[in-house]
């Protein structure tokens, strides 16, 4: 079955790949033009193309009980991550980048794309956990466990969500490491989950690399998402709240450390983020 999910959403990515090429010609498109960090013309509509082909992948493969949950995490991350994609591109929101300009411009009375993003995506981590909180706690009749299972998947969904989306700032660079997590996690009662979103993230990843198109925040957060309420899925405790706790350092570290520099500077990770990538 996993095979066929997979395959499954490398089809309706190419698809989607295909539908974003049209629009990108004509002027509909333009708003989701950028230029990249190479000075490349690139087009923001991957991102979309890889939210619903993940989204429906991770639907079709969910494990009973947590289709919503997936169906949920997915759209509306692709959605709000949509958002940040446009109306963060105008002039006045160029300073509110990071958790740090999305603070200042609330002090300031204004409310970032950034911020909406944030709250939208939140929210819709607060929910996924609640539409699998049942099945998690079935016979399990301590509110807190049951608390402490929400804040985890809550946490996990919103801080991976927000995790890709921070590695988008090379090409490939996010579709890699969604990719990996996906490939790593497809072990497991819970792994057809991934599978969809794996096989998406592949057949995006070459024109990724190309540069002919970006995942921007509507294809990172929602792909991030995902892989989040994977994580979620973790039977231990413990563990899930280890990769919180592994998710939000990372988090807070890059509101100080560039990420770029990091992976520059090791070597195995340079070579990794560079394969298959055109030169600046």
């Amino acid at each position: 079955m996993r095979p066929l999910l997979v395959l499954a959403g490398a089809a309706a990515a190419r698809a989607g790949l295909a539908a974003a090429g049209a629009l990108d010609a004509r002027p509909a498109g333009a708003p989701w033009r950028r230029t990249n960090y190479a000075g490349r013309p690139v087009s923001l509509l991957g991102g979309p193309a890889l939210a619903a082909a993940a989204t429906a992948g991770a639907v079709l493969g969910a494990p009973a009980g947590t289709r919503g949950a997936a169906a949920v995490a997915g759209v509306v991350s692709g959605l709000v991550g949509g958002y940040d994609d446009l109306a963060g591109a105008r002039p006045e929101q160029a300073r509110d980048k990071g958790l740090a300009g999305h603070l200042a411009a609330l002090r300031a009375g204004r409310v970032s794309a950034g911020a909406v993003k944030v709250a939208g995506i939140g929210a819709a981590a607060a929910v996924a956990a609640l539409l699998t909180r049942r099945d998690r706690d079935l016979g399990d009749t301590r509110r807190t466990r049951a608390a402490v299972d929400a804040v985890l998947t809550t946490g996990l969904v919103a801080g991976t969500a927000n995790l890709v989306n921070l590695l988008d700032l090379r090409p490939g660079r996010a579709a890699k490491a969604a990719s990996i997590a996906a490939a790593a996690t497809l072990r497991g009662p819970a792994g057809d989950l991934v599978a969809g979103p794996l096989g998406a993230a592949l057949a995006v990843l070459p024109a990724d690399l190309g540069e002919r198109v970006m995942l921007g925040d509507a294809g990172a957060n929602s792909v991030g998402a995902l892989l989040g309420l994977r994580l979620a899925a973790v039977p231990s405790r413990p563990a899930r709240a280890g990769l919180l706790a592994a998710v939000t350092a990372l988090t807070l570290a890059s509101e100080r450390v560039s990420f770029t520099r990091v992976i520059e500077a090791t070597p195995g990770l340079r070579e990794l983020d560079r394969l298959g990538r055109r030169r600046a």
